[in-house]
């Protein structure tokens, strides 16, 4: 039988003190005699969400081999407060971890799709233009609800970024994903490619430093999300500085979308476009970075700490479907002993984190 665990905080968002029950899974605000205090005082937030990790990728851009990889990586995560996480595309299949008791809760988009030799060594599937409607539809199937597409990359003749595909041929794509039940994902970096599976109705724009004001206000009417993965995009100049002596044009592309982005960001949420927290975690980027993104979400872009924490928590929890601390939700949660709406730099060091009930840290 699971224990009671008992949490007296002030609970985020609503901003009083609250005494929460956990019991399993689920939260309760029924006292339950004998249960077991854990958290007395602080601030507790529904468990992170990092919406854009990838836990079947090691640092170097290399895929995982072994289940045990991806649970590590996950480890890494969960020990940050990161409670859920949407893989953004695995190059190994890993559907037994959906509802592994220690993992982070998952949500997977299956492999990334794109063009040959249009993207990262080993990662994606790659297919043609006429292959890839087919290939979204069959992605939609392996993973749990969405799929991963690789809008734009390096065009190495152009010497410059590029789209990978069409626009209606993009636009086909997204079209099979949804007739097969997933939400579709799309990496863009370029002006072209964002403005293509924006108008084609993609569900979440992945990075998007090509977006424009237009585009930011089509996004606010239809919904479409934004993850923004800003600790990636400060990479831009160490790439552009490899890019240089072969590829100057591209280079400083690069640099100019690094320099722009902040001003996107904040035009997308004063514009009321959904953004979501996400690292981009495996690769070039470490795991257990929510923090670091979110901070920069505050610092860089301008965006409201208590803001920032609804995008990394309670908000983009019920954006991936999984409730909250509410009666009845799922008992996930992170405690802090200082406000994190007054120093995001407080959610480096949690001092709680229970995973659907059990205290892991």
């Amino acid at each position: 039988m699971p224990r009671a665990l008992h949490v007296r905080a002030v609970l985020l968002p609503d901003d009083e003190v609250r005494d929460l029950y956990l019991y399993g899974d689920t939260v309760t605000f029924e006292p339950i005699p004998g249960a077991e205090t854990i958290v007395d005082g602080g601030y507790v937030l529904p468990g992170l969400v990092d919406a854009h990790c990838h836990i079947g990728i090691m640092r170097g851009a290399k895929p995982i081999t072994s289940i045990e990889q991806a649970r590590a990586l996950g480890f890494i995560d969960r020990d940050a407060g990161v409670l859920a996480i949407r893989d953004a595309g695995s190059p190994f299949p890993y559907p037994e971890l959906d509802d592994d008791p220690d993992l982070p809760r998952l949500v997977r988009a299956g492999r990334h799709l794109a063009p040959p030799r249009r993207y990262l060594r080993d990662i994606a599937i790659e297919c043609t233009a006429e292959e890839l409607p087919q290939r979204a539809a069959e992605q939609a199937k392996l993973g749990n609800g969405w799929i991963k597409l690789v809008g734009d990359w390096i065009d190495r003749d152009a010497g410059d970024l590029g789209p990978t595909f069409d626009a209606g041929v993009l636009a086909a794509a997204i079209d099979a994903a949804h007739a097969a039940g997933a939400k579709v994902a799309v990496h863009t970096f370029s002006e072209e490619a964002v403005a293509a599976v924006v108008r084609a109705g993609v569900d979440s724009v992945e990075h998007g430093t090509g977006l424009s004001l237009d585009l930011i206000d089509l996004m606010a009417r239809n919904g479409t999300a934004i993850v923004p993965t800003m600790i990636n995009i400060a990479t831009f100049d160490e790439i552009a500085a490899q890019a240089d002596p072969k590829f100057p044009v591209y280079a400083e592309h690069m640099r100019s979308l690094k320099d722009g982005f902040p001003d996107i960001v904040r035009a997308a949420h004063e514009a009321g476009v959904p953004i979501y927290v996400g690292t981009d975690a495996g690769g070039g980027i470490d795991h257990g970075l929510a923090a670091e993104e979110m901070l920069l979400l505050h610092e860089q872009a301008g965006i409201p700490a208590a803001e920032v924490l609804a995008m990394a928590s309670w908000r983009a929890r019920e954006w991936l479907g999984f409730a909250g601390l509410t009666e009845g939700g799922l008992a996930d949660l992170v405690a802090y002993d200082d406000d994190p709406r007054a120093d995001l730099r407080v959610l480096r060091e949690p001092k709680r984190i229970v995973l659907r009930g059990r205290v892991v840290k």
